[in-house]
């Protein structure tokens, strides 16, 4: 198994997950220079991460990894309690992770720019923070008497420490979301989460 990463995106969240299956895998780091690459585009056209390999066999999209490895190492335990309701559950929140939360992020990382007027870029950064605040208080609301947001460890868990870090660094109000606040100190003690992240640089 090979996971491309770019350290600190939301490729950790796989990264974290291959961690804590504890299977033999190999990860190898793609700057983002070298995503736009020809070498790495013939893996991944859309020049993003992650990407994961498995004997020349080739998936990307970060939900499509996550349900890939759930699946290969049920022993895992990463998809619920074993029941069609709670791996329902878990896809729910893996799905706000990826398809609410991260791209909420888009004019924080510059996808805005395009505006090319400082005020506006400006306005649309605030408009960013506060849905952000929103969604993160949906995320503390569930979180409220569970250590895990599906209620049992699992892979949406990965995806939403990665979108916590993202919210930290790029100054989203997370103030008074306690519960937030620890699960996010719990990822960040688990041995999994902590090879993972000095694996990139990052711990």
């Amino acid at each position: 198994m090979k996971l491309y990463y770019t350290p600190g995106a939301c490729s950790l969240s796989d990264h974290i997950v291959l961690e804590w299956i504890g299977r033999p895998y190999e990860a190898v780091r793609v700057s983002r220079e070298e995503r736009k690459s020809p070498a790495y585009l013939a893996i991944n056209p859309a020049g993003a991460v992650p990407a994961f390999e498995e004997d020349g066999w080739v998936l990307t999209q970060n939900a499509a990894i996550l349900n890939y490895l759930a699946d290969s190492f049920p022993d895992a335990g990463l998809t619920g309690d074993g029941t069609v309701r709670s791996r329902a559950e878990v896809n729910k929140w893996l799905a706000m992770a990826n398809a609410d939360i991260h791209p909420a992020f888009h004019p924080l990382f510059g996808a805005t720019s395009y505006l090319e007027d400082p005020a506006l870029i400006e306005l649309s950064k605030q408009a960013a923070r506060a849905k952000l605040r929103t969604l993160f208080e949906r995320v503390d609301s569930q979180l409220a008497g569970r250590d895990w947001i599906a209620g049992i460890r699992s892979i949406a868990d990965p995806y939403l420490f990665v979108v916590t870090r993202w919210a930290m660094a790029m100054d989203v109000d997370l103030s008074g979301l306690d519960n937030l606040q620890r699960f996010f100190e719990r990822m960040l003690a688990d041995p999994g989460v902590q090879r993972a992240l000095r694996q990139e640089g990052l711990g």
